[in-house]
């Protein structure tokens, strides 16, 4: 089975929104650390998202530093790599911000663009426009713009309202003002009176004290009641259909009290990068520090092969890392519930 179709990736939201669950969505930067996100997926039994940043795709394109060149190949390599997997999986592109836009959404737009043309699906099955930094008007007014294109390759646009904190990939709002940190019920109203119903068209990064990484000390609150706010403002106004399918950034080191929470308000995306690096550099380094005189040549020996040869270590950081790929689908209830198991036991 290939990377999610338009339709099985609706489905997967749809289900994930009825059924009170939502799926990781985790940062990738290379073959190896998609295929760990990928096996993680596939021990759990949930369909999952794996995502890139403008960071992460540029890391992704070696010395070339071609960010939109760098999503294709991974993308490209996720669309041959993924056909031997049990789970759907779905390609994200995360937090293009406006500066960016020409140099990694459009191309990408484009390339989706060309793939209909030719009677093939989206390269990627949603894109996120980060003009969080504009003012309101603003950035609704450049949101539509996209939803509109995206929308017409089958493309799910995700959006965001209110900053996040912390800081990812150069994005970095650690000295943001706290009341930024958190989305508004008329920026909700807003963004209804912009981009419509959601209505699977789009999802909404709706910020209620989120922060990137995780750090001993930082300078918000993680409310996720906020998002019941949104919901409730929106849906007293234009009824149960305007609800919003909402993505959760910065999940790394939240409690499950806090995930649970959110979940009810209609989470159906969780982004989870900061954990996964820790984990899949964990997993290498275990290695190598217990493999050290073999690793490396210490005091003239000559070290062993089968201890430094690259794949000793990545194989122990993939599993390291898609432990935690693990550990994320139960903390958001997706285990088990894949699309495509239930699909091929209504083949068989």
């Amino acid at each position: 089975m290939p990377i999610a179709t338009p339709e099985q990736y609706a489905e997967m939201l749809s289900r994930a929104r009825a059924g009170g669950y939502a799926y990781p969505a985790v940062n990738v930067t290379s073959s190896s650390t998609l295929n760990a996100a990928m096996r993680g997926y596939a021990e759990a039994g949930s369909d999952g998202i794996v995502q890139m940043t403008t960071g992460g795709a540029k890391f992704a394109s070696g010395s070339i530093a071609d960010m939109a060149a760098g999503a294709r190949a991974m993308a490209e390599f996720a669309h041959v790599v993924g056909e031997k997997y049990p789970v759907l999986i779905a390609l994200h592109t995360d937090h293009c911000t406006p500066p960016e836009a020409g140099n990694f959404l459009n191309p990408l737009i484009d390339e989706s663009e060309r793939r209909k043309e030719r009677g093939e699906g989206p390269l990627f099955n949603s894109h996120m426009f980060d003009g969080s930094s504009l003012p309101r008007a603003e950035n609704l007014s450049l949101s539509r713009e996209y939803l509109e294109r995206c929308n017409d390759v089958d493309i799910i646009l995700e959006v965001e309202i209110g900053l996040v904190g912390g800081e990812e990939d150069g994005l970095d709002h650690t000295g943001a003002a706290e009341t930024a940190l958190y989305s508004t019920p008329e920026d909700a109203l807003a963004t209804i009176e912009a981009l419509g119903y959601s209505d699977g068209r789009y999802m909404l990064a709706a910020t209620f004290g989120n922060v990137h990484g995780v750090y001993a000390d930082v300078n918000t609150k993680l409310r996720p009641e906020v998002l019941g706010d949104l919901k409730e403002a929106v849906v007293e106004r234009y009824g149960d259909a305007a609800a919003f399918n909402y993505v959760f950034h910065g999940g790394s080191g939240s409690t499950q009290a806090q995930i649970s929470e959110a979940l009810r308000h209609g989470v159906v995306k969780m982004n989870v990068d900061t954990d996964m690096q820790y984990t899949y550099t964990r997993g290498a380094a275990d290695h190598i520090f217990r493999n050290y005189g073999e690793v490396l040549k210490v005091d003239g020996g000559v070290g062993d092969k089968k201890a430094y040869d690259p794949r000793a270590w990545m194989k122990k950081a993939e599993e390291s890392m898609a432990a935690r790929v693990v550990q994320a689908c139960q903390e958001l209830g997706s285990v088990g519930k894949s699309l495509q198991a239930a699909v091929t036991t209504q083949a068989s």
